[in-house]
């Protein structure tokens, strides 16, 4: 009898196997900014040199995961100079700002006209450049806000095309959100952004960034790549809320970073939910400086098919009194994967602080694979509190035995475990209208997988 021998998969690809195509000579390609030639350039190299320079992976505790076997971005080309001219666009009811970014172009900007007598800023990073070239370089020069040691944030330093800038002054309240949306995902394009925000003394905003598809329906073709940070400066006594939801399609490849300096008794609120893409990396970076600073962070994952989600998060204690809370959970179907990686560093100078970390996963396939590092390294031993914890498994039979012994039937139940697990981060969404549209998000992403039988008894 003859055995056929197995199909040799193919071999595996880590992060220095990267495809994207990208040289130095790109840099000299994108449109410079208004009278910032100089200065920029000199930027774009610096960062450029970091990035061949530096690993994968800097922090020898995680281990490179990542396969990249299926990112396909041989033939993706960089959006070098895309539209950044002002376009008037209507403003939503109920918001206070709105700009959109289709494929890279400019599509529309707005603001309320209460935003505007409060002196708020909401605009392209080259528009800005025109009217105020030494606000854009105290933003962007020398790169000091993102991460030294991450050789994709410096290529998002080095190549960034497009960007947006939020200057609320300081003392100006908004009471409703600014909407950024970035729609992308055409094939074979590679987009790399930058978002500003910047909060003055005692202001207060939030924020909506929306990350979806630039059509209605599933792309043909190859696949895109998406490169975006977030950074966010917050003076003493302000206080940020920003929601993100990501629902990019599944040919698309996404990178990001979210970096924030937390000032003096000021206070950051993110609230990361990763739905779509075919695998997205994912950095965030609080720095909390100023005493009595503090910083809550909940982030949702929900994956199926063979979508690969890649997140890391670092908070960096640095004041006195300061306060962390940090919560991840993620639901994996089908044969998807998910990283959660977490680091709470608390300096010797960061006396009193509070700080939590929790990663919990949960596997709804044998085929999944969910893995959650939370760490913690300390220099301050008078602290309030200093922990973290995480779990992996799959659905609990317990609960599920419970729910069908009511009369609820086995596909019924599984859902209402999930997204009774999931909901404790989606209630801490400072949007209502962003918290009630993820909800309908994770039912149709469940219902999906439902449908192509992507969930199985654990």
């Amino acid at each position: 009898m003859t055995v056929a021998s197995p199909r040799p998969r193919p071999a595996r690809q880590g992060l220095t196997d990267f495809t994207l195509p990208v040289q130095r000579a790109d840099i000299d390609a994108i449109a410079p900014l208004p009278g910032a030639i100089d200065w920029l350039v000199a930027d774009r190299r610096a960062a450029f040199d970091a990035f061949e320079a530096l690993p994968a992976e800097s922090n020898q505790l995680y281990t490179t995961y990542v396969d990249l076997r299926s990112v396909q971005l041989a033939n993706a080309r960089l959006t070098a100079a895309p539209r950044t001219v002002p376009v008037a666009a209507a403003l939503p009811e109920g918001t206070d700002g709105l700009v959109v970014i289709e494929e890279g172009d400019l599509a529309g900007v707005a603001l309320s006209d209460d935003a505007i007598r409060a002196g708020v800023t909401l605009t392209t990073i080259a528009e800005l450049a025109e009217r105020d070239p030494a606000r854009v370089r105290s933003l962007l020069d020398d790169g000091s806000i993102l991460p030294a040691d991450d050789r994709f944030a410096q290529l998002t330093r080095a190549l960034w095309s497009q960007g947006v800038v939020l200057d609320v002054p300081a003392g100006v309240h908004l009471s409703r959100p600014i909407d950024i949306r970035w729609l992308a995902g055409e094939p074979d394009r590679a987009l790399i952004s930058r978002t500003l925000i910047s909060l003055g003394e005692g202001a207060s905003a939030t924020v909506l960034e929306e990350l979806v598809s630039s059509a209605p329906g599933a792309f043909d073709g190859g696949q895109s790549f998406l490169a975006g940070t977030l950074e966010v400066r917050l003076g003493p006594d302000a206080r940020l809320e920003l929601a993100s939801l990501q629902e990019l399609p599944a040919s698309t490849v996404a990178f990001q970073h979210r970096n924030a300096v937390v000032g003096d008794g000021a206070t950051l609120h993110w609230a990361l939910a990763q739905l779509g893409s075919r695998l997205v990396r994912s950095r965030v970076d609080n720095r909390l400086e100023g005493d009595r600073s503090s910083v809550e962070q909940v982030e949702i994952v929900f994956g199926g098919s063979d979508q690969v989600f890649d997140l890391t998060s670092y908070t960096h204690h640095i004041g006195r009194d300061t306060t962390g809370n940090l919560l991840s959970k993620g639901a994996l179907m089908d044969k998807a994967r998910s990283f959660m990686k977490g680091m709470i560093v608390i300096d010797r100078s960061a006396v009193g602080t509070d700080s939590f970390l929790g990663e919990f996963g949960m596997n709804l396939s044998k085929a999944t694979r969910s893995v959650a590092i939370p760490s913690l390294e300390i220099d301050q031993p008078d602290c309030r509190r200093a922990a973290h914890a995480s779990s992996v498994g799959p659905i609990d039979e317990n609960q599920l035995f419970y729910l069908e012994s009511r009369g609820i039937p086995p596909d019924e139940a599984r859902k209402f475990i999930v997204l009774g697990f999931l909901e404790p981060v989606v209630a801490r969404v400072p949007v209502a209208d962003a918290q009630e549209r993820l909800r309908d998000l994770l039912e149709e992403k469940w219902d999906t997988g439902i449908d192509t039988g992507a969930i199985a008894a654990a």
